[in-house]
């Protein structure tokens, strides 16, 4: 069976991908009333003010009749950033819709046994499930064990290499797609379709009109399904052609000719608004024209189109030749970010393990003043430039400067957190790394013998000697210990052995970030998770951004970016840029206010070095706050994560749901 991981693209020589005729007309979508990109009932909501039990700003509707499906690859399946919209907005889906909302994905044995509980089958679905069995295919039914408990049906849906190539053929004639051969992931997203197509058949059978009250043996209602992505989305040209009666959704996190296109080019957002694009050329180009014709397929299929920002609905108008319908920004669960209080005490602690490993790393080439010393921090997928971590470097030499001439004596750690392929831990790190926790055993060692001996002497009234106190063994530990940490070279950039070349650590090299005492800002490049099993940090992600100061994020390219979102959910400030969702909506919808613990980066129509000196002066205010006011922007960012829960944006789907049934009840 193709492995259900997303995977690189197969690499096929142009010539060998057909030339596809234009899409046949009977999936052309209804017409929606276009989208409003300001909703009032988003932009005058005010913060709450209770951050423990919050008020939902929107008033949620009663759902309609019939049933609620969402089909994403990334179900029960944690490959990505949709897995956590469908994770964190699925409370708020169960919320409305209750035992009428069920998630569909692909099964993945090993993802399932962690994420996944197998239930008895029990109503509609239990009946379509039970028929799909029992025609052969492999489907599980059961609980998403994440909050709300979501009602999910798991597909084993590869049947052999037969099957799939029948299904690829009917895709041509039916849809004129001409899909590669070879190609695992391709395999497995048309098989998958089919699946689905089987499964909203046997669905549509127990159908009702919208309206409808649900009976016993039916839904009272029309069948929604909402489909993320080509990958999860192909169904969608099948069942028009079919002409099942299911509203259908589909959701572009992002579009791939988009996320190809800008990683390569650096004008792609200015031929995106000149409409100089030949989107098709293109598709071809790339070697993606199969998953781009399938992703035009989808937009085009559905009754409802939409996306998740406004950057991300320039991309569907030009390159899918769909306006979006509607924008669904993500949100989060924030109150499983949520502390209480208590979230400045966490820094606190968190902070420490930070000091601890900047211990490590630094302090055996030269010591700084922890008390003084910021730590920023980046993290993202292994896309440097889309993530924006080559301005990101190029802002803190900029800052680097800054800093010299003001002489704050502030320094900044600036953490570049991502996955890439290594051939191990530094070994020099490692040493250190070592060699301080040996030094922290022998203190530890030293002060309880010594306050044990104190507390006893000092008792009796006795004057204390306390160089007598001290074994001598323990004394010449110490020395040995302390003398082992010293090394003669700078701290390293990175704390990894990485092969080849890295646009990373040539960007550190460029802007000449060598980790020198007298440089206020120090870089380390972590090319890889951090997690309690790391033996360099011994910690959870989210525990390091809540120990660290400032979260450092202006992307390239990024259709909506959590991470930002996940920052100000802890309590981190942030920097963004306007060319993610994220920052593109709170400056538009939001009217954030630059300096409010939240800095949108203007990158659009801006050249590099422009941003970078932007970025760089943010930075620096930042740095000039004394500690009373970093903790006064961290409540005041804190609070206003609650405009993010999906209590407040939930209502985005509902308006598009509403609107697809509508709409299929005009088709």
């Amino acid at each position: 069976m193709p492995s259900s991981k997303r995977g690189p693209i197969a690499k096929l020589p142009p010539s060998a991908l057909p030339t596809a005729p234009p899409a046949p007309p009977h999936i052309a979508p209804p017409h929606i009333a276009p989208l409003q990109h300001t909703d009032p009932e988003i932009q005058a909501a005010p913060p709450t003010t209770n951050a423990h039990s919050p008020e939902p700003i929107v008033e949620i509707k009663p759902a309609p009749n019939g049933l609620l499906l969402e089909v994403a690859w990334e179900v029960c399946n944690p490959i990505g950033g949709i897995f956590q919209v469908l994770r964190s907005k699925a409370p708020s889906m169960v919320e409305r819709w209750g035992e009428r909302y069920c998630l569909v994905g692909p099964y993945n044995p090993q993802q399932a046994s962690l994420e996944f509980e197998e239930t008895p089958l029990t109503g509609p679905l239990g009946r379509a499930v039970d028929a799909l069995r029992k025609e052969g295919l492999d489907v599980k039914h059961g609980r998403w064990m994440v909050s709300g408990r979501p009602r999910a049906i798991l597909i084993n849906h590869w049947l052999g290499d037969d099957h799939a190539a029948r299904i690829k053929h009917r895709l041509w004639t039916d849809q004129h797609i001409a899909t590669p051969s070879g190609d695992g992931l391709m395999d497995g997203v048309v098989s998958f379709a089919d699946a689905v197509l089987r499964l909203l058949t046997k669905l549509s059978e127990q159908a009702g009109p919208a309206g409808a009250v649900p009976g016993a043996h039916g839904l009272g209602g029309p069948v929604i399904a909402h489909f993320h992505e080509w990958m999860g989305g192909l169904a969608i040209p099948m069942v028009r052609h079919n002409r099942l009666p299911v509203a259908c959704v589909f959701q572009t996190h992002a579009t791939l000719l988009g996320r190809y296109m800008a990683s390569n080019e650096h004008d792609f957002y200015d031929r995106l608004s000149w409409g100089t694009i030949d989107q098709a050329a293109e598709g071809v180009r790339y070697n993606i024209d199969a998953q781009h014709k399938i992703e035009r397929a989808c937009a085009h299929g559905a009754h409802v189109m939409t996306t998740v920002s406004d950057i991300t609905a320039e991309e569907c108008d030009a390159l899918l030749g769909r306006p979006a319908d509607f924008i669904l920004p993500n949100g989060l669960d924030i109150q499983r970010y949520n502390v209480g209080h208590e979230f400045q005490t966490l820094h606190a602690t968190f902070k420490e393990k930070i000091h601890r490993f900047v211990m490590g790393h630094f302090f055996p080439s030269y010591a700084m003043d922890l008390d003084r010393t910021l730590y920023f921090f980046t993290s993202g997928r292994y896309e440097p430039r889309n993530k924006g971590f080559d301005l990101s470097l190029e802002a803190m030499a900029r800052l680097n400067s800054e800093l010299k001439s003001a002489g704050l004596g502030i320094n900044v750690v600036f953490f570049i957190i991502t996955k890439r392929p290594t051939r191990s831990l530094h070994p020099w790190v490692l040493q250190q790394r070592g060699i301080l926790n040996e030094f922290r055993d022998v203190c530890d060692h030293i002060t309880s013998q010594l306050g044990d001996k104190l507390f006893k002497i000092g008792a009796t009234g006795q004057r204390v000697d306390l160089d007598k106190l001290v074994e001598e063994y323990w004394v010449l530990r110490y020395r040995r210990t302390q003398q082992a940490m010293r090394v003669d070279r700078l701290p390293l950039v990175t704390t990894h052995m990485i092969d080849g070349d890295d646009p990373v650590v040539t960007q550190i090299q460029n802007v000449w970030l060598f980790n020198r005492k007298d440089d206020p800002v120090k870089v380390v490049y972590h090319p890889d998770f951090i997690s309690p099993t790391n033996p360099l940090w011994g910690m959870e992600y989210d525990d390091f951004v809540r120990g660290c100061h400032l979260g450092v994020f202006p992307s390239a390219y990024e259709p909506w970016g959590y991470t930002p979102l996940e920052a100000i959910a802890m309590g981190v400030p942030a920097i963004t840029s306007d060319l993610a969702g994220f920052g593109s909506y709170v400056s538009r919808q939001l009217h954030w206010k630059q300096g409010a613990g939240l800095w949108t980066v203007h990158r659009r129509g801006k050249s590099f070095g422009d941003a970078a000196a932007e970025m760089s002066q943010h930075m620096l205010d930042f740095c000039k706050m004394d500690r009373r006011e970093r903790i006064a922007m961290r409540n005041q960012v804190e609070a206003h994560s609650w405009l993010f829960d999906w209590s407040n944006l939930a209502v985005h789907y509902h308006k598009a749901h509403d609107a697809a049934i509508s709409a299929l009840a005009r088709a």
